[in-house]
């Protein structure tokens, strides 16, 4: 039992499926009162009836007043969870850059900037960022994912350092491949990086709760992430160039 979700507000976006729904089913099954976010309205109404949750359908850029009343008022935790896996190059359109990072960077922005008033207020609060592994490290094929990855990793550490004295708790979770929806959608690319060592959505649920109770900020599911992110700090060119070799590798498969 994780003494800080028993009977807590927390709100999770994205929730009508994959890591999202794994996560607010076990908030709940730790005691926690759960919103499950969703744009897909009859998603996230049949995640919150299994467990006892509320649902807040719409766009998690704006759930979070929404949320707050469900909730009585306070919200103890958000998990900016609601990501979009755009692939593509720098030539990708415009608007999928734009909608990649709308999702995956300034929904988070947008979250902490309603709900850090009051945290600091109080002297608690936990915010936890569902980033991924490219967001340490990168992935083939996949520009704007990769970047605004990279953003949504950099504002959480920022919120970390920023406010840690005052009580608010940072957690990124940065795993490889898991087997969802967006898993799915990667394609080639995604079968040759992610597929092999894929695990279960609620491995990254356990990994979270884990790291609470450690009060670690990075969250790794896949814990040879650690080796890789500390392989691209060191030799950089030789990690490049590694990741190159396997650019080429997927190149020759398409």
């Amino acid at each position: 039992m994780v003494e800080a979700l028993h009977n807590a507000g927390v709100v999770v976006t994205g929730a009508g499926g994959g890591i999202g729904a794994a996560l607010a089913r076990r908030f709940a099954a730790e005691g926690a009162r759960v919103v499950v976010n969703d744009l897909d309205a009859d998603k996230a109404g049949a995640v919150a009836e299994e467990i006892g949750g509320t649902a807040v359908p719409g766009d998690a850029s704006a759930v979070v007043d929404a949320a707050r009343d469900a909730l009585g008022g306070t919200v103890d935790m958000y998990c900016a969870n609601a990501g979009v896996g755009s692939a593509g190059s720098e030539a990708a359109d415009e608007d999928v850059w734009a909608r990649a990072w709308d999702v995956n960077v300034m929904a988070h922005v947008r979250a902490a900037h309603a709900l850090l008033p009051g945290w600091l207020e109080r002297g608690h609060g936990r915010f936890v960022s569902t980033v991924s592994a490219a967001g340490l490290l990168t992935m083939i094929g996949a520009a704007p994912y990769s970047v605004t990855k990279h953003g949504a990793y950099a504002f959480a550490e920022w919120l970390s350092l920023t406010y840690r004295h005052r009580g608010v708790k940072v957690h990124a979770i940065c795993p490889q491949g898991v087997r969802t929806d967006m898993l799915s959608a990667t394609g080639t690319a995604g079968d040759l990086v992610l597929k092999p060592t894929a695990i279960e959505p609620q491995d990254v649920a356990d990994a979270l709760l884990k790291g609470m109770e450690e009060d670690r900020f990075l969250i790794l599911p896949h814990p040879e992430v650690a080796a890789y992110y500390q392989a691209r700090a060191a030799e950089p060119d030789r990690w490049l160039t590694s990741m190159n070799h396997l650019q080429q590798k997927w190149e020759a498969t398409r």
